[in-house]
C-alpha cells in the first residue's frame, strides 16, 4: 500500500469524523437556539396582548374624560339658562328657554348614564391589565430562567464545537489543498460524509455494491478511488 496515500486517507476520515461530530453539534445547538426563540416568540405574543389591553385601557379612559367635559358643559347650558328664565319678559321667550333647559338636562342624564357604563368598563380594563401585567412578569421571569437554563446547556458544546474547528483548521492544512476541496465538494453532496470504508464489496456510505475488480484496487490503495454511485472516497480497513 501506498504509504502516503494511507496517510492521506487516515487524515480524510480523521477529518470526517470531526465534520460529523460538528455537524451533530450544530445541530444540538441549533435546536436548543430555537427553543430559546420559541419562548421570546410566546413572550413577545403575551406583551403585544397586554400593550393592546392597555391601549383599550387608555382610550376608555380618555373617553371617560371626554364625556366628563361634555357633561360640564351641558351643565353650564343649564345654569346658565336657569339664570335666563329670571329675566326674560315674554310668555314665549320663557318656553323657549324651559325646553332647551329640558333638552339639555335629557341630554345631560343620557350623557351620565353613558359615563357610568364606561365607569364600569374601565374598571373591568383595570382589573384585567393588572392581572395581565402580574402574568406577563410572572411569564417573563419564567421566559428568562429556561433560556438562561438551556444557554447552560448550550455552553458544552458551544466550547467543543470551538475545539473541533481549530482541529479542522489544523488537519486541513496538512493536506494538498486540491485534495482538501475535493474533500468538501463531496463532503456537501452527501451530508458531510466524504469518506467510506469498502465492506463485503459495499460502499458503506451509500450501501451500493462497488464492483469487485474496483474493490480489489481500493484493498492495494495505489491510487485514491471514488465509489461509482455517490462519489465517496473509498477505503479499506481489515474487519
Amino acid at each position: 500500500m501506498n504509504q502516503t496515500l494511507k496517510k492521506e486517507i487516515d487524515t480524510l476520515v480523521r477529518l470526517q469524523q470531526i465534520e460529523l461530530e460538528m455537524n451533530r453539534l450544530r445541530q444540538e445547538v441549533e435546536k436548543v437556539e430555537n427553543q430559546k426563540k420559541e419562548l421570546a416568540v410566546r413572550l413577545t405574543a403575551f406583551e403585544t396582548a397586554l400593550d393592546a389591553d392597555k391601549l383599550a385601557l387608555e382610550q376608555l379612559q380618555q373617553h371617560c374624560i371626554d364625556l366628563e367635559g361634555e357633561i360640564q358643559v351641558v351643565n353650564d347650558r343649564i345654569i346658565k339658562s336657569n339664570e335666563t328664565l329670571r329675566m326674560v319678559k315674554t310668555n314665549k321667550e320663557y318656553q323657549v328657554l324651559l325646553r332647551e333647559v329640558d333638552d339639555n338636562k335629557k341630554r345631560k342624564n343620557s350623557l351620565e348614564d353613558h359615563v357610568l357604563t364606561l365607569y364600569e368598563q374601565r374598571e373591568d380594563a383595570e382589573v384585567r391589565v393588572k392581572e395581565s401585567q402580574a402574568q406577563f412578569l410572572q411569564l417573563k421571569a419564567q421566559v428568562q430562567a429556561e433560556q438562561a437554563k438551556i444557554d447552560e446547556q448550550t455552553v458544552g458544546d458551544k466550547e467543543r464545537l470551538s475545539e473541533l474547528e481549530q482541529q479542522q483548521q489544523s488537519i486541513g492544512k496538512s493536506l494538498d489543498p486540491a485534495l482538501l476541496n475535493r474533500f468538501r465538494r463531496i463532503a456537501k453532496m452527501n451530508q458531510g460524509q466524504a469518506v467510506a470504508r469498502v465492506s463485503n464489496e459495499t460502499c458503506t456510505g451509500c450501501f451500493m455494491n462497488v464492483p469487485p475488480q474496483l474493490c480489489i484496487e481500493v484493498q492495494r490503495g495505489n491510487q485514491m478511488i471514488s465509489c461509482p454511485q455517490c462519489s465517496r472516497i473509498l477505503y479499506y480497513m481489515e474487519e
